[in-house]
């Protein structure tokens, strides 16, 4: 496997999961304010395991990534302020910002996964060559 894992590692994509469970169930739920805030505190967390909390703070403080970092933030803050409904808009939005650079990253992942990986494989490679053939 070109990616080794830690233990570490493997509890942080838990509580990312776990964070995407319970935002996904607060928004089911009509945009529960407590659901909402513990799936962000477990994202936050989980993404502080995952990359490591050096590197997570240097993510969200550095000046190219502001962009994506103050949308983000200012969705928890709204959140915790009962506007969920904004809170959650502003969120994602910020997410896609701060996060878009990690894709080729996830792809790799994602198609070194024994099951999942042959599923998956096989779209992405269609879409890639028909990327490289439009664009």
């Amino acid at each position: 496997m070109a990616y080794e894992i830690s233990e570490i590692k493997k509890v942080g994509i838990g509580l990312i999961g776990f964070g995407f469970f319970f935002s996904f169930l607060g928004v089911i739920l009509f945009f529960d304010r407590g659901l909402l805030a513990l799936g962000n505190l477990f994202f936050l967390s989980g993404v502080g395991l995952l990359l490591g909390f050096p590197y997570m703070f240097q993510l969200f403080t550095s000046t190219r990534n502001l962009k994506g970092t103050i949308p983000f933030f200012l969705g928890i803050f709204l959140i915790f302020v009962r506007w969920p409904i904004f809170g959650i808009i502003m969120e994602i939005y910020g997410s896609f910002v701060l996060f878009s650079g990690f894709g080729p990253s996830i792809k790799v992942f994602l198609c070194q996964i024994p099951v999942l990986g042959w599923i998956i494989q096989y779209p992405l490679q269609i879409y890639d060559k028909t990327r490289h053939l439009f664009g």
